[in-house]
């Protein structure tokens, strides 16, 4: 049996336990791995608590995201090897000591990248690339990012400056050392944040990278003169209000390649700020499901 931890019904943490399940069998398309590290994400408890549809068959397996050791390959997939060092989107759950990947969405980790910080790459890291790109700014431009201090936003800063772009982000106060860190500038988020922008933009922000919705993203948007510049991640409908869209995504395999290639040169860093060994998945999904986790959190697998 393979020790898994996940969910046995839709809901709160009540619902989440430790499974023992046969190795799953990887399909058409599929790859299992040995996992040897698993992102942890919003998403995950977002799943848990079926806000994106009740679509896991129970018991469920939490985690998107995982690297390891490909251990068999299913039909049709070419490409990969038993014995590769890959990361990608988990296709039952990346929460495991074995999972499966889907292959289209697989990359090969070189390496010079750890397994946590392949693991770091499949979703925050993906969503920040598609979301940069979609922006659309040239070298010189501001960039704001509604809620910077987050695995998204992270990525998203170092993306954005690597480009030449002039990188503000709303964050509380406690993030200000972590914001400069990521050579963007920190704006308080909440009432006035508006005002707080145009202090530091005068002239307004030529991009929105918005990962939060809602007021704020109103208020940002009165500093942005072309509203076609505001890309969201989370809320699509106060976008579309605002003139902005929402995100469109890339190829998964090629994005996950160019992020860990610039990783491996040391041109991005992943953010990992906390690790957590598998038996503690519950403290590191409590601690992404209160809202506060900074940067990137990892479960690794021995």
């Amino acid at each position: 049996m393979s020790k898994a931890f996940g969910f046995t019904d839709y809901g709160g943490p009540q619902h989440q336990a430790f499974l023992d399940r046969p190795a799953p069998a990887p399909g058409p398309g599929q790859l299992r791995i040995a996992v040897r590290a698993a992102g942890v994400n919003p998403i995950d408890w977002k799943i848990r608590r079926g806000l994106t549809g009740k679509h896991v068959a129970l018991p469920g397996v939490l985690g998107v995201e995982a690297a390891g050791v490909v251990e068999a390959v299913g039909e049709g997939v070419t490409g990969f090897a038993v014995g590769d060092e890959v990361f990608g989107v988990a296709a039952v759950g990346g929460y495991a000591r074995q999972t499966l990947l889907a292959a289209d969405a697989t990359a090969r980790k070189p390496a010079g990248v750890t397994f946590a910080q392949a693991a770091a790459l499949p979703v925050a890291a993906a969503t920040a690339y598609d979301g940069v790109d979609n922006v659309g700014l040239t070298a010189g431009q501001t960039l704001l990012i509604l809620g910077i201090a987050g695995g998204v936003g992270s990525v998203a800063a170092q993306l954005a400056r690597a480009r030449g772009l002039r990188v503000l982000g709303t964050a509380s106060d406690a993030r200000r050392a972590f914001v400069e860190s990521l050579g963007a500038t920190q704006v308080r988020y909440g009432d006035g944040v508006q005002q707080r922008i145009l202090a530091e933009a005068p002239q307004g922000v030529d991009g929105i990278l918005d990962l939060v919705g809602g007021a704020d993203a109103r208020a940002a948007a009165e500093t942005l003169a072309d509203r076609s510049r505001l890309i969201a991640t989370s809320d699509p409908g106060t976008a579309a209000e605002l003139g902005g869209s929402f995100i469109r995504r890339s190829p998964a395999a090629p994005t996950l390649t160019a992020l860990a290639e610039l990783v491996a040169a040391g041109r991005l860093d992943p953010q990992i700020t906390a690790t957590y060994p598998l038996e503690q998945a519950a403290d590191a999904l409590a601690e992404v499901e209160s809202g506060h986790a900074r940067g990137k959190l990892i479960l690794e697998v021995s």
